[in-house]
Formats: C-alpha cells, sequence, structure tokens
C-alpha cells in the first residue's frame, strides 16, 4: 500500500470513534463539530490547496441565490468546469493538488450539484403554492428553507464521507489508484441527522459489526492478490512475451484486487456513518442509497416509541458486495457498485441526457463520469466501452432468453454472469492503467476480445429481434395499463 492509502485508511478508522461522539450530541454540536472536524482533516490533508473547495462552494451558493430557479444546471456547470480548472493546474504552471485534494474535490462536486437540485425543488415547490394559494403538506425529501452560507459550509465540510479514495492528479505511474468517493449523501440526509429525535434510541454497535466483519478478510485478500500479481507487471514488455492464456487471466486478478481495496474502503466509510447514526432511518421508509427515504414514516413521540422502531443505514450504503460478484447483468452491477453515486448519476445526469434512446443516454451518462473521474484517457475507454455491453446484453437477452426453457434459463444466467464478469476485469484495466498506450495495448494483446463479442452479441440480438431496454420497458407498461383498463371494464 501506498503512503497516501494508509492515510486514507487511518482517517477513515478515525472516523469511526469520532461518530460513536457525536451520534447523541445536539443539532449544534452535530452541524458545527462535524465541520470543524471536516474542515481540520481538509486543512491538513490538503493544505493551501483547500482553498480549491472554498471556491467551489463560494461559487454554487452564490449561483443559488442568484438563480434558484435554475440552479441545477448552473451548479452542475460551474462545478464541472471548475474540475477542468482543477486537473489542468499543471499545465498553467501552478502549484498541483494533493491525491487528498482530488478526493475532497471529486465528493464535493456531488454535494454540491445535489444541494443546488434540492433548492430548485423548494423553489418550484413554493411557486405552486403561491399559483395555487393554499398550503400543502411538506412533500417528502423537500428542504424546510434554502440554507445560508454557514450551513452550506457545514453540509460540504462535514466529516462524514468527506474522503474514502483518491488519486494522485500528477502522473498515473506514482500512484496508480483510481478515484472514487462515497458514501455519498444529500442534505436532506444531512438535516435528517442533525435533527434526529432521540438519537440514543439509534442502534449503531450491532449495525456496526454487521458490516464491518468482512472487511479484514477483503484487506488480507487484496494485499495477497496485489503482491502475487503486481499491476505495473502488465506495463513491462516481457508481459507481452508470456503466452495469451496467461495474458487473459492477469485482468481477473487485478480487478479482484481493485475490488477488494473498494470493499475495505467504502465499508470503513459506511462504518463511519453508522457509528454517528448518520444516515439510519426506520425500515418502513424504505430508503434508498444514496436518496434516502422513499415512504413518509411519523415521528416517534418519545425515546421508547423510537427504539421499537427498526432501522437500516440503506441511505448510506455505498456497495453491495455479493450483489456486485454474483449479479448476473452488467447492468445489475453497475447498481451495486459505489450506490450512493449511481444513484447520483441517474437522478442529476441521466434523467437530464439530451437523448430519449437508454443506450445514448447511457453514454452520455458514462462519458460525465469518466469526465467527473479525471482526464486519464483509461478512464474514457473503459466507461465507454459499459453502454456498448449494456446495448449487446439488453439486445440478445431480448431475443433469446425468453424462448428458453427454466433449465435453459439458468445455464443462460450461468454463462451470462461469467461473461459479465469477464467484461469488468476488461474494463478494470482502462481504469488502472489509466493512458492510452498502456490501456490499448494490453487490449491488443488480448485481440480486444470483450468489445468484439459484444458487438457479435449486438448484432445478432438486432437480427433475431430483440428490444432495447427502454421499448420493452415501454411495452410492459403499456401491456400492463391495457390489462388495467380491461380490468376497469370488466
Amino acid at each position: 500500500m501506498t503512503p497516501e492509502e494508509w492515510t486514507y485508511l487511518v482517517v477513515l478508522l478515525i472516523s469511526i470513534p469520532i461518530g460513536f461522539l457525536f451520534k447523541k450530541a445536539g443539532p449544534g454540536l452535530k452541524k458545527w463539530g462535524a465541520a470543524a472536524v471536516g474542515l481540520g482533516l481538509t486543512l491538513f490533508t490538503c493544505g493551501p490547496h483547500a482553498l480549491h473547495s472554498l471556491i467551489t462552494i463560494l461559487g454554487t451558493w452564490a449561483l443559488i441565490q442568484a438563480q434558484p430557479c435554475s440552479c441545477h444546471a448552473l451548479a452542475l456547470a460551474w462545478t464541472f468546469s471548475y474540475l477542468l480548472f482543477f486537473r489542468a493546474l499543471s499545465l498553467l504552471g501552478l502549484p498541483t493538488p494533493t491525491p487528498f485534494t482530488n478526493a475532497i474535490q471529486l465528493l464535493l462536486t456531488l454535494k454540491l450539484v445535489s444541494l443546488a437540485s434540492e433548492v430548485q425543488d423548494l423553489h418550484l415547490a413554493q411557486k405552486k403554492e403561491i399559483a395555487s394559494g393554499f398550503n400543502k403538506e411538506p412533500t417528502l425529501g423537500l428542504l424546510p428553507e434554502v440554507p445560508s452560507l454557514m450551513e452550506t459550509l457545514s453540509y460540504s465540510y462535514c466529516y462524514v464521507g468527506i474522503m474514502t479514495v483518491g488519486t494522485d492528479t500528477r502522473h498515473p505511474t506514482t500512484c496508480p489508484l483510481p478515484p472514487s468517493t462515497g458514501p455519498f449523501f444529500r442534505y436532506r440526509t444531512y438535516l435528517d441527522w442533525l435533527e434526529q429525535p432521540f438519537p440514543g434510541a439509534v442502534p449503531s454497535l450491532r449495525p456496526l459489526l454487521r458490516r464491518a466483519w468482512p472487511a479484514p478478510l477483503f484487506g488480507l485478500l487484496f494485499l495477497l492478490s496485489s503482491h502475487l500479481f503486481p499491476l505495473e507487471a502488465v506495463r513491462e514488455d516481457a508481459f507481452y512475451a508470456r503466452p495469451l492464456p496467461t495474458r487473459l487471466f492477469y485482468m481477473i486478478p487485478v480487478f479482484f484486487a481493485f475490488r477488494m481495496r473498494f470493499y475495505v474502503a467504502w465499508i470503513a466509510a459506511e462504518c463511519g456513518c453508522i457509528a454517528a447514526g448518520f444516515g439510519a432511518y426506520p425500515v418502513a421508509a424504505k430508503a434508498r442509497a444514496g436518496g434516502g427515504p422513499t415512504l413518509q414514516c411519523p415521528t416517534p413521540s418519545s425515546p421508547e416509541n423510537a427504539a421499537s422502531l427498526e432501522y437500516d443505514y440503506e441511505t448510506i450504503r455505498n456497495i453491495d458486495c455479493y450483489g456486485t460478484d454474483f449479479c448476473v447483468r452488467v447492468r445489475d452491477g453497475m447498481r451495486y457498485w459505489n450506490m450512493t453515486v449511481q444513484w447520483w448519476l441517474a437522478q442529476y445526469i441521466y434523467k437530464s441526457a439530451p437523448a430519449r434512446s437508454y443506450v445514448l443516454r447511457s453514454a452520455w451518462t458514462m462519458l460525465l463520469s469518466a469526465y467527473w473521474h479525471g482526464l486519464h484517457p483509461g478512464y474514457y475507454l473503459s466507461f465507454m466501452t459499459i453502454p456498448l455491453c449494456l446495448a449487446a446484453e439488453g439486445y440478445l437477452e431480448s431475443a433469446l432468453r425468453r424462448h428458453l426453457s427454466p433449465r435453459g434459463q439458468q445455464a443462460w444466467d450461468w454463462v451470462h454472469w461469467f461473461l459479465k464478469m469477464r467484461a469488468y476485469d476488461y474494463m478494470c484495466m482502462g481504469f488502472v492503467l489509466l493512458t492510452m498506450g498502456d490501456t490499448l495495448r494490453y487490449w491488443a494483446s488480448i485481440y480486444y476480445w470483450i468489445h468484439f463479442l459484444a458487438l457479435a452479441c449486438l448484432g445478432l440480438g438486432l437480427a433475431l429481434g430483440g428490444g432495447s431496454p427502454s421499448k420493452r420497458k415501454t411495452a410492459s407498461q403499456a401491456t400492463t395499463g391495457q390489462a388495467r383498463e380491461k380490468l376497469r371494464e370488466e
């Protein structure tokens, strides 16, 4: 492990006992204490580069104040534009940020775009109330008011999840750790944590232990696999003199080590949230990762009433390890990986994509996801392979799987799972090698087999009349609507 990785791990582990200290604190101490800890960590790890985060926050807050009715798009444009400037600092002759600054900047981009969207939703809801002339019941998830500058700063610098994993933006070979961050949480989730009526009744220790137990095993597996199959070997000329089966196999342990590392980091980050009672909601609220509750639940009236409820931490759940490894489809694998960020991408990028086609929307989302991660060509090569795989599995599954017997469908799913894992192995190589030369060299050494297989499956699915996921969804909705209409007539 690099010094940066050890520092990240220490920060994550420290957040767990800090969480227990803040859990039963009052709203004021939670708000300013958590912000002070987060700001302290930012200054300690970033030094003067912490100024980048402050500029991003102030710019977003100014846009929210100036244009609350359209601040979501403006905040997205502002934060993503600043990311470009942030990553071009070395080209401009300015000091290069630390890898920790990059990690904080990534999460801050998500939080500020989400905050702007929440403020825009509040503003539009208020306009509808004024136009209708009467007050409605508070909408689930809606903010009570536009946050002030100090409240925006406290949310932005809250220590919870402020850094999980990041990368050095200076040179891909000095720190080949790809960026990722999480768990992301909305401002509404943050407010709910501050205003928990009876935080002492919310369980923390048992959920934390249940969540943390596999992390040491994952850590050992990461150390072992990265030692036996170092990534640097793929950059050496001698690697390409090895037999084709060896080159094909090598991407499997590389992706395995990649997963184990992030499993440890994200589980530790989730444990930091759980220790503080952050993101805890009653099970009846049916909370989603990133988004929070989907059903309104009454506020408990007493500590006894609060203690009688069953809680979960789905809102801040960032990884489903079993789902990632054993789901069948590429599409499902994305949902189980970096779950809170996937919710953010679906909510703020996919839904507003300038296209109606599922494949084109997916391509747009993957393009902006690659940009958010960084400017290394490997990100774009990998992320832009995903829409091809999604289209191939969607059309082929639609054309063939439904015509198979139950045993045939079971066999199909096993083959599909195997190919899904190989597709992720293949795409992971671009994500960790980073440069276009290294990525294409490796893919060429195994004859771009995932690309050719995906194209062949897509062509076969189209030839057999398979439909895209969006068309299948529309057809399913139409069929359901017709069935309901028939029932009404009867």
